[in-house]
Formats: C-alpha cells, sequence, structure tokens
C-alpha cells in the first residue's frame, strides 16, 4: 500500500509539472500571439479605411454629376432629348463605370443615354417596380440621394442606381418632378475601386449590406474565398445607406506558421521538462510496477488454485457418491447371483447410480461448452403441444410415486415455432425434476406455458412458469441459486441426491436463447420459477421430421443385417457385439480404422449392411476410416456408417456427418438409440 501511495504521489508530481510548464509556455505563447495580432489588426484597419475612403470619394465624384442634371431641372428649365444628349455626353468617364444616364420624370424613365443597348429601361416606373421601388421611394420621400443595387438591369448586366431626387417650387411648395439616375456599372466600378489587389497584398474581403425589405445581409462583393471568419469589420456611408467592409488576413490574423510553432514550442518545452522530472523517478517506478505484477500475478494464481480445489473437492464428493454404490452393489452383487430378486434390486440401484454420474459428468461437459462459448442453437420446428406430452409422459412415473398433483396447461396462440427442441426440452426437464424431487408426498407441481404479446414482427414470446409446494429456499441462498455446484442442503439433509448444476445449465441456455429466468422461493411453502424466451414463428410442422416420424416399429426388418464393428477398446467392442447379437443381428469386431477398411475391401460387396465406427482409434481414426470406405469402388463405397463415439456434442455430429458418416451414436449408448439410428440408415 504504502509503495501504491507512492507511485501515486510520483505521477501526480509529474502531472504537475507538467501541467505548471504547459501554463507557462502557453501564456507566454498567448502574449506572444496577441501582439502579433493587433499589428495585424492595425494595419488592416488602415487598408479598410483606405479601401472605404476610395469608395466614399467615387461614389461623391458620381454625385457631382448627377447634381448638374438636378440643377438643372430644378431651375425651372425643361431638357429637350437632344440637349439631354449633349449634357450626357460631355459626363461619360472614360473607365466606362457610369453606363447611362436617366432622367425619370414622375419616377417613370423618359430620357436615357445612351438609348442603345437600353430601350429595355425606357418607361420603367422605379416607384412600382418590385426590386426598385423601396429605394426610389427612400429617395422621394428623404429627398437624398440613394444608392440601389446591385441587381439585374433590365438592359442586361449587374449594376447599381443612384437616384438624386428632383424637386422644383411650385405657387411656394416643393414639388417632386422625378429623378436624375446614374446607372453604375457593377464591375467597372469594382475595378476603379481595385478591390482585386487586395488579394494581391494577402487579404480577403467581402462587402454586404442589409436589404431594406427584410434586413437580411446581402454580399454585394466579395473575395473568391468566401468562407471568411474572426473579420474586421468597417462600416462605409453610401447615399442614403451603409455597407459594411470586412477584411481579414489570408492566413488569419496570427499566421498558421507561427501558430504552429507556437504549439510546437509549448508542447517540446512541456515534454522536456516532464521528462527531466520524470526519467529521476523512472526507475523506482518500475521497481513499483514490476512488485505490484509479481504480487498480483501470485494473487491470481492462488485464486486459479482456490478454484480448482473446490471444483475437484465438489466433483470428487459428487462423483465419488455413485461410484462408491456402483462399486459397493457389484460386491454385493457378486455374493448374491443366486439370490433373484436381491440380485435384481443390486442391478437397478447399479444402474441408478450409473444413470446419476452420466448426467453429472454430461452437466459438467455441457457447462464448459457454455463457458467456452461452444455452445451452438439449433433452428427446428418446435410444436408446443408435443412438448407438454413428452413431459408428461416423463414425468408421470415419479408423479405417480410420490402421489403428487401434477398439472400441465398449455395457452397459446401459435403452436409452431422456431427453436432448439433439444435445448428447450432440457431446461424444462431439469427446472420440473427439481420440482418432483423437492416436493414431498402429496404436494402438487404446475407447469403453465402462456404466450405473451411480442413487439418483434413474426416472434412470439413465451412464459413458462413451474410452481411447486415443496420444501422452498432460503431468501438467504437465493442470490446462490445459479451458481456452480450449490445446494443449500446437502444431499445427506435432504435425503435427494443432485449435481448442483441443473439450474445454472438452465440459466446460461435461457440466456443463450435471448431468455430470462426469475425465482420466488420460501421456505416450507415451495417455489415459482419463471422462464421468458422469445421464438421464431413457424406456420407449420417440419416435412422431414414429419417423414421421420412415420418411421416406427421397424426394429423386426433389422433382423439379420450383418454390422462391422471399428473399436479399439475390447470392452466397448464386446458389449457392442452382444447387444446387436441378443437383437438378431450378426456383427463383426475390428481394432481400429484401417483393420475395418482392410476387412470391407476383402469381403464381396453387399456383405456388410453398416459400419459401427468409433473415431478415436490408433493407426486410422474414425474420419480417416470414412474417407477411405467412400473412395472405394462400387457399393462398398456407399455402405452406410455410423459414427459411435464419446464425442458426444451437436458439433462432433455435425463433424461425423461433414466426414461421411450418415450418423451419430454417442457413448455411453442405449440399446434403443441404436437401434433407431441403424433403421434411419438402412430403412
Amino acid at each position: 500500500m504504502e509503495k501504491k501511495m507512492k507511485q501515486k504521489t510520483m505521477k501526480l508530481r509529474a502531472v504537475a509539472v507538467f501541467f505548471a510548464t504547459l501554463l507557462v509556455t502557453m501564456g507566454c505563447v498567448f502574449l506572444l500571439n496577441q501582439s502579433q495580432e493587433k499589428q495585424a489588426r492595425l494595419k488592416a484597419a488602415y487598408t479598410a479605411e483606405s479601401t472605404v475612403n476610395m469608395v466614399e470619394s467615387q461614389l461623391n465624384k458620381y454625385l457631382v454629376e448627377s447634381d448638374l442634371m438636378k440643377n438643372v431641372m430644378e431651375s425651372g428649365h425643361d431638357i429637350t432629348d437632344e440637349q439631354f444628349n449633349q449634357l450626357a455626353a460631355l459626363m461619360q468617364n472614360e473607365n466606362e463605370v457610369i453606363e447611362a444616364y436617366e432622367m425619370a420624370k414622375d419616377g417613370i424613365i423618359n430620357q436615357i443615354y445612351p438609348l442603345e443597348g437600353n430601350e429595355a429601361a425606357m418607361g420603367l416606373d422605379m416607384l412600382e417596380n418590385p426590386e426598385r421601388r423601396m429605394e426610389a421611394r427612400l429617395a422621394r420621400d428623404s429627398k437624398e440621394y440613394t444608392i440601389a443595387g446591385p441587381f439585374e438591369l433590365k438592359q442586361g448586366g449587374t449594376g447599381m442606381l443612384l437616384f438624386n431626387p428632383i424637386y422644383f417650387m411650385k405657387e411656394g411648395k416643393e414639388t417632386f418632378w422625378g429623378f436624375s439616375l446614374l446607372v453604375i456599372n457593377w464591375e467597372n466600378f469594382i475595378d476603379e475601386i481595385e478591390l482585386d489587389k487586395l488579394e494581391d497584398v494577402g487579404y480577403h474581403y467581402r462587402i454586404w449590406k442589409r436589404t431594406m425589405s427584410t434586413g437580411e445581409r446581402f454580399s454585394i462583393a466579395q473575395c473568391q474565398d468566401g468562407g471568411l471568419e474572426n473579420t474586421m469589420e468597417v462600416a462605409c456611408e453610401v447615399p442614403n445607406d451603409t455597407w459594411y467592409f470586412e477584411i481579414v488576413p489570408q492566413g488569419g490574423w496570427v499566421s498558421t506558421t507561427q501558430a504552429a510553432g507556437g504549439y510546437f514550442l509549448v508542447i517540446a518545452l512541456t515534454i522536456l521538462v516532464t521528462l527531466g522530472y520524470w526519467q529521476f523517478e523512472l526507475r523506482r517506478y518500475r521497481d513499483q510496477v514490476h512488485a505490484e505484477e509479481l504480487e498480483k500475478a501470485a494473487k491470481e494464481a492462488q485464486l486459479a488454485n482456490e478454484a480448482k480445489t473446490r471444483f475437484l473437492f465438489n466433483m470428487s464428493h459428487d462423483i465419488r457418491t455413485p461410484m462408491n454404490a456402483i462399486i459397493g452393489f457389484s460386491e454385493l452383487l457378486e455374493k448374491h447371483m443366486d439370490e433373484k430378486e436381491r440380485a435384481r434390486d443390486y442391478i437397478q440401484k447399479i444402474r441408478s447410480s450409473s444413470s446419476f454420474l452420466l448426467s453429472l459428468i454430461n452437466y459438467v461437459l455441457e457447462m464448459a461448452r457454455i463457458e467456452s462459448g461452444k455452445a451452438t442453437l439449433k433452428r427446428e420446428v418446435g410444436y408446443f403441444e408435443e412438448l407438454k406430452e413428452a413431459l408428461n409422459a416423463v414425468f408421470e412415473p415419479a408423479v405417480s410415486k410420490k402421489g403428487l398433483t401434477y398439472r400441465c396447461e398449455l395457452q397459446v396462440e401459435h403452436e409452431y415455432v422456431r427453436c432448439d427442441r433439444t435445448k428447450v426440452r432440457e431446461i424444462l426437464l431439469n427446472v420440473v425434476s427439481n420440482s418432483i424431487k423437492y416436493t414431498p408426498e402429496g404436494g402438487s407441481v404446475s407447469v403453465w406455458i402462456q404466450e405473451e404479446p411480442c413487439k418483434k414482427e413474426g416472434w412470439g414470446s413465451y412464459r413458462f412458469e413451474i410452481t411447486d409446494t415443496g420444501i422452498g429456499m432460503s431468501e438467504e441462498y437465493l442470490p446462490h441459486i445459479f451458481e456452480e455446484f450449490t445446494r443449500e442442503r446437502t444431499s445427506t439433509e435432504s435425503k435427494v441426491t443432485g449435481t448442483g448444476l441443473g439450474l445454472p445449465i438452465v440459466k446460461a441456455l435461457t440466456e443463450l436463447m435471448d431468455g430470462s429466468i426469475e425465482v420466488e422461493s420460501q421456505v416450507g411453502a415451495g417455489t415459482k420459477i419463471i422462464i421468458r424466451l422469445p421464438f421464431a414463428l413457424a406456420d407449420g410442422p417440419d416435412p422431414e421430421r414429419e417423414k421421420e416420424n412415420g418411421r416406427a416399429d421397424l426394429a423386426e426388418m433389422l433382423k439379420g443385417k450383418r454390422i462391422l464393428i471399428a473399436e479399439d477398446n475390447e470392452l466397448n467392442a464386446e458389449i457392442a457385439v452382444t447387444l446387436l447379437e441378443e437383437c438378431g443381428l450378426q456383427a463383426e469386431w475390428t481394432r481400429d480404422g484401417e483393420e475395418c477398411v482392410e476387412t470391407l475391401k476383402k469381403k464381396p460387396e453387399d456383405y456388410y449392411d453398416a459400419v459401427l465406427m468409433d473415431i478415436q482409434m490408433p493407426k486410422m481414426n474414425g474420419y480417416e476410416a470414412t474417407k477411405a470406405i467412400r473412395n472405394l469402388p462400387g457399393t462398398r463405397g456407399k455402405i452406410p456408417i455410423l459414427a459411435m463415439t464419446a464425442n458426444a456434442f451437436d458439433e462432433d455430429r455435425k463433424k461425423a456427418l461433414a466426414a461421411g458418416m450418415n450418423g451419430h451414436i454417442a457413448k455411453p449408448f442405449k440399446v434403443e438409440t441404436m437401434l433407431e439410428e441403424l433403421e434411419l440408415a438402412l430403412l
């Protein structure tokens, strides 16, 4: 703990040094950038003011020319078209910024110079035209110069209009005569004030104003790069309006190079100073980390050993219990072979203990597959009525023996679903068998299967509720109910055998199917378990399965069939040969895959009807032997081959079928299972 505190202190000091250096260097760079930005803004302000002054100066020059026409009209003289053309010709500027001179009596254009090319504007009512009336009426009402545009001109092109209102005295009262207008070529005006040269000296710019109708920003001129940010803005007063001139250096107020250099300086100095401190403490830090890792590794090894010891202890206890019964009753059986009833009782107890031992091994292997992620789900068509009948058939003997009241109710709308039938049955068999085991004589066990609403289209949600009036479980034990090898009461206390793996497997399988499980229990009152599972809906029974179900009572047809067995274990081979011969079949034994293949080659075609093939054998395993047989010519290569192996999982069955076999029989096998697989392969 002390070393960890020192390590933490060292890290905190290193972080403090890092941030202190970072703040100091960032402050210096910030002040430097501020000074640079201030100088750049002063320079930009001068440039902007110069440009604004040039714009205002040029517009004032054009106002003077417009005033000539206005003064003539206000003096009371009427100007003929010829006189108007002569005056306008004298005012033509060499840069052709003024594109046309116009007179608009009562706001309606009646004189234009030059007329050629501008005919479309003749007769245009400025006070009523939607694009020009706002500025025209403003000029008329304010009696001040007003500039409008730029916008598309009637005669074509883009330009501005300079409205100069004309008033004259009539009967001692000012009367509006109309306008003296200048049509300014916008592009030539931009060239005249040399805005493009701003880009040559390293600036981006934009000129904008607010529209009189909506007040929105309207760009009237800008550089090629339209995305301007952090600009300096200078107001430019134009006749009866305000333009805004925005300017910003092309590289920003602080150049990218300078900013990058500043950041590099900050990072470099910060890293160097921090590394100086870090190197000083690094060796001690590494020693502390190494010591911590050693301590952690030792602790993990200790926990792993404890878990291993606990697992072996539980397995040893649960395996030794049925093994003790098997060994003990085998010895008693040997002593009392002549006593038929007692011998039959001993055999039954040996068989029962063997079944329990097999279930324990299967449970352990099942949990290992689930935890390793190897467990997979089949997509088969399941029928709830069939599931109900299977549960009733399995539990009827145990229920009758204990005098229990047993009910299995089904309330579903969709009876056919796609699911892994074996795993669904395994879940329910585990839970219901627990209820029956822990419910005393005269009690009750009920199973209710109900379909619930499901939001997912094409799917159904199913609720399985198993309720009993058994001994129940305490509230303190419920959080541990799904832990492996846990039981609230030992077999000695409850007088009920169990592995402590049933419910952990139920929970694991339920979660594998994206379902949920809830448990409610009270000591002396019983237990309620609710399982919810989602299934894809099916339209009806599986045709292939219906076909298989039609194969019944065909055992008689197997009599006389000759079976070749490939098995390296002599005891297993003796059991298989004896069972087959007792059922009326002929059986021959080979010790490995190589001998099996050679025997098939020596015998005539169709001599053997099927092969029972072990997988793990010396010289040539079952997969290799199957491949060799399938390569044989004629009917020998088509002989049915069934895997007969201790590799008992679904993936083992799939692997056997993929290797070219026709079926799979898991050890230890029952004679009924063997005959059923032979029927499927041969008939």
